[in-house]
């Protein structure tokens, strides 16, 4: 029989020559061992029945002590001590996921994961304000469920077009690799799962479009093997529609399902909970607890506001922008107006246009059906939104429409379509950017020959005003040549892919000229997701660069690293499209200190005049009073058909030409009051949701907890740079941060040879790379440093024993660098293993220490300079004696254990309280490992 060996997690075992820890593991027959530096790439699985056939033998070990034969200066000492936190990944803080981000959180950031973790089963709603971090927010939840073995599997579920990203996000920044599974990817993703398997349960982290797990083939299925917690992303997509919008009511039953899993963790996101519908808000807190849905928001008790507290929460960047004193550096938005003329010949083809789709509201007749009532009205919005857009779109618009026959019986109009095609529905999970052909299409079966002869007409008109006769696009031409000399890279939003294809050419024309650095790249919904994708990377490449988008890219996308100014060629008729399209560039993460914001409208364009009048300039000065945008508490149909009265009201003949059953009081006036008391509602609201379940204090103690143990940013700068000196490739400080020239030969086949420009703070500026604690050559450096140190290595750079005449100390005092292993156990839940290093101090003997604070004892070793030195053979001869004596220092460091394992009980418990997987339990894995032993003497200059 083999010898029987503890495997208990946290112990020091040999196996294969070599010294491991044992770290937990979910399957019982595997024991999973871990190098002692902590590397997780070398981490491996012994079989226990190879144990048991003594085909592997594992053995009882310890951690190897110091040597005295390399004593090196003080610096090498910090540098270990760095190295050795840098390289924690299961951080013994109170919270599990910060060892392994790739970012530094904002301390706001903290305050979503901290209501999560009080909640027995996640049920959480961020409706932070557009470009505060939801992404990062929910990431860390995930992250932190994941490492404490709360849940097993992640999905996110989004709109296509953001998967990716997610992917990107999760992947870089919170280590979680998931597949993307949607139309394009399933079928390869499917070839690879078992007969016995299905594709929602055999990939352990999912991002799912929403489009594919909403449809009736596949719901079933993702709610029968959706994992354990699922995020949804723009989760205002999934509310209960008002009308009957089939997609929109798949996606709330799919949710609904999910949510009604008696053990599932659901995230919610989104910038606008509500799209000024009440009835749509509560839909979707019902999602997070039944009885949310029957709450009268205006009218909640104290406990009902406490209870949705717990649950909901939602900020604006005044809010956030200066918090715990760490001010968030969000840009000032500069919105601008910017007009043109008409020329001649475009204003005489609107005018025909105009005419012409007032006659087709005017002339509907009693015999007439309400479809083609209905079909002439969108006919003529589309006509009037496609000729102003441009006249690409016009003709791409009408060209195909003039052939068709008019003979065929219209069916039943689809209103929503119709709607998607015209209007900006922001509840969408697409946006549509194609041409409404297809709406010209229903209007045509009530149109006469001559009707049919005059579109035909505008085309030939239209294919005429292309270039120099476009004053819209000639100005938004001078406007771009105009920011790109400021340095600025714009974005510009277009509404039809014919209208972005057409500007994105007119500009390269002007601005693609041989020898030139600017890039002009359009990207429409005609492109899949990973065309957009590739088109964007090359885009970024270039050192001064403009993008032509449709809304395609408005919902969602993050384009701030890269773009800091936007411009609607097309005014949008939804207000909530403006803030979706400006908040792709205004948000965390932009470097600007302003982004501007360009309105082009023609200043004798009705059109334009009624969508700036009756929506746009009103939605600027809310954001601009507010600071967050208040959706038009009405279905957007409703808003547009409000603009196109105050259009036709232009009309002599105003009262016959409309369309629409209102009242004596203004379609504008209605649209204006219902608004106004959206906009007292919100500051209410926002008085009466305001985010009081987490104290600003309560965050501030984590924060001090894992900054300790982990390290802050200070601390991965001054490793980077006192590593790189001793490895002759010392950084050089440029004015966007420290250039790297080449990084050390060990790190090449990793990082490449080619110079990198670094930064240690956030945002990182443009063409900076943020060097935090989990970046490769961060990670690389500490791995190399600790890993020589542990080695029998005659003259590391780091150093394991040191000797330092310094002023900082008026006695001797020794110093310890300690590693400390802590197993946490809870009777529902697989035991963790966390892990700290500590720097403990005494003055005095062994025999007889008195013991410093072990903040102090951090900071003599972070301060102590040396004033003096004596020579090599005493150095060695007082570490000799030392490491002899350490044996007497036992009981003293398991006392120091056993608090520290106090200390991160109760951490644990400040924010996590007792729920139902039980009182956890903390027990510390003795003897801890010393990494250092330094000896300070007292001395002067």
């Amino acid at each position: 029989m083999a010898e029987t060996v503890n495997h208990s997690p946290g112990s020091i075992v040999r196996c294969r020559s070599r010294q491991w820890v044992v770290i937990p593991s979910e399957n019982q027959d595997v024991v999973r061992l871990r190098p002692l530096s902590g590397n997780e790439d070398e981490i491996t699985g012994i079989y226990q029945r190879l144990l048991e056939e003594q085909l592997e033998h594992i053995e009882p070990a310890t951690f190897p002590l110091p040597q005295a034969t390399s004593v090196k200066d003080h610096e090498a000492a910090l540098l270990l001590m760095d190295a050795a936190r840098l390289l924690l990944r299961s951080g013994a803080g109170p919270f599990r996921c910060l060892g392994r981000l790739s970012l530094r959180p904002r301390p706001y950031q903290l305050v979503p994961l901290l209501m999560a973790l009080k909640l027995e089963k996640l049920r959480l709603l961020i409706a932070d304000d557009v470009g505060i971090g939801k992404t990062i927010e929910a990431g860390l939840i995930a992250r932190e469920l994941l490492d404490r073995g709360e849940v097993k599997r992640l999905a996110v579920l989004c709109p296509p077009h953001l998967c990716d990203q997610w992917q990107q996000e999760l992947r870089e920044k919170f280590h979680i690799d998931a597949v993307v599974v949607r139309s394009g990817t399933a079928s390869k993703l499917e070839r690879d799962v078992p007969d016995s398997s299905h594709i929602f349960s055999y990939y352990r982290h999912l991002i799912v479009s929403l489009d594919y797990a909403k449809s009736d083939r596949r719901r079933a299925s993702f709610i029968t093997h959706c994992p354990d917690l699922v995020i949804v992303d723009e989760a205002h997509t999934c509310a209960r529609p008002n009308n009957k919008i089939t997609s929109q009511q798949q996606r709330h039953q799919l949710i609904q399902e999910i949510a009604k899993k008696q053990d599932q963790h659901l995230l919610l996101l989104t910038a606008t909970p509500h799209s000024g519908i009440e009835e749509s808000f509560l839909s979707l807190l019902g999602l997070l607890q039944p009885d949310f849905e029957n709450f009268t928001l205006d009218r909640l008790t104290d406990k009902q506001r406490d209870k949705l507290a717990n649950h909901f929460v939602q900020r604006r960047r005044a809010d956030v922008k200066l918090w715990l004193g760490n001010e968030t550096p969000f840009p000032q938005r500069d919105s601008v107006e910017q007009s043109y003329k008409l020329s001649k010949e475009y204003k005489d083809l609107f005018e025909q246009v105009y005419s012409f789709a007032r006659g087709l509201v005017k002339t509907t007749t009693a015999d007439m059906s309400h479809a083609q009532r209905r079909g002439r009205y969108w006919s003529a919005l589309a006509l009037i939104r496609c000729v102003m857009s441009s006249p690409a779109a016009a003709i791409a618009t009408l060209n195909r429409q003039v052939s068709k026959s008019g003979d065929r019986p219209l069916a039943e109009l689809d209103e929503y379509l119709m709607s998607s095609y015209v209007h900006d529905p922001t509840e969408q999970e697409q946006a549509v950017d194609a041409s409404p052909t297809v709406v010209m299409e229903q209007g045509q079966e009530s149109y006469q020959d001559a009707d049919r002869r005059k579109l035909k007409a505008f085309v030939q008109l239209a294919e005429k005003l292309q270039g120099s006769k476009d004053q819209k696009l000639q100005s938004s031409i001078a406007t771009v040549t105009s920011m790109l000399q400021e340095e600025t890279n714009p974005i510009i939003w277009c509404r039809y892919i014919a209208t972005a294809n057409y500007v994105a050419e007119a500009l390269r024309q002007k601005l693609e000229k041989k020898g030139s650095q600017i890039r002009v790249i359009a990207i429409t919904g005609e492109l899949s997701e990973d065309e957009r994708e590739i088109r964007l990377e090359e885009l970024k490449s270039y050192p001064q660069r403009v993008l032509v988008a449709t809304d395609c890219l408005s919902e969602g996308v993050n384009l701030q690293s890269h773009f800091n100014a936007a411009i609607h060629y097309d005014l949008p008729w939804n207000p909530n499209r403006l803030e979706q399209r400006e908040g792709r560039i205004d948000r965390y993460g932009q470097t600007a200190l302003q982004v501007k914001c360009c309105l082009i409208y023609g200043e004798d364009n009705p059109v334009d005049g009624a969508v700036l009048q009756v929506l746009i300039r009103k939605a600027v000065q809310i954001h601009k009073s507010l600071g967050v945008t208040v959706p038009v508490p009405m279905e957007s149909s409703t808003v547009a058909e409000a603009v196109f009265k105050s259009l036709f009201e232009q009309a002599t003949e105003a009262i016959q030409l409309s369309l629409f059953e209102f009242q004596e009081e203004s379609a504008v006036d209605k649209v204006h009051k219902s608004w106004d008391n959206a906009v007292e509602r919100e500051k209410i609201n926002r008085t009466r949701f305001a985010q009081r379940a987490i104290k600003p204090e309560q965050v501030e103690q984590e924060l001090i907890d894992s900054d300790q143990i982990l390290g802050n940013e200070e601390d991965v700068e001054r490793f980077v740079k006192s590593a790189c000196d001793r490895l002759s490739c010392s950084l050089i400080k440029k004015k966007q941060g420290w250039l790297l020239p080449q990084p050390p030969d060990f790190l090449k086949s990793t990082l490449g040879d080619k110079s990198r420009l670094l930064t240690f703070t956030t945002p990182a500026p443009e063409n900076a790379e943020y060097a935090g604690r989990n970046h490769p050559l961060v990670e690389g450096l500490a791995r190399y440093i600790l890993e020589e140190a542990l080695s029998p290595t005659q003259d590391p750079i780091a150093a394991r024993c040191g000797l330092t005449t310094t002023d900082v100390v008026q006695k001797r005092t020794t110093l310890l660098l300690v590693r400390l292993r802590h197993l946490l156990n809870s009777p529902k839940q697989q035991s963790l293993l966390a892990e700290e290093c500590a720097v403990i101090g005494f003055t005095g003997s062994p025999s007889s220490p008195t013991w410093l604070s072990q903040q102090e004892a951090t900071s003599l070793l972070q301060q102590a300079k040396p004033v003096g030195d004596v020579p090599p053979a005493i150095k060695q001869m007082e570490i000799t004696d030392l490491l002899g004596r350490l044996e007497e220092l036992q009981p003293s460091l398991e006392n120091f254990a056993n608090q520290r394992t106090q200390e991160l009980l109760q951490s644990h418990r400040r924010v996590r309280d007792i729920t139902k997987e039980g009182r956890i339990r903390v027990t510390p894995q003795l003897p801890m490992d010393i990494l250092g032993v330094y000896i300070l003497k007292p001395g002067r200059n």
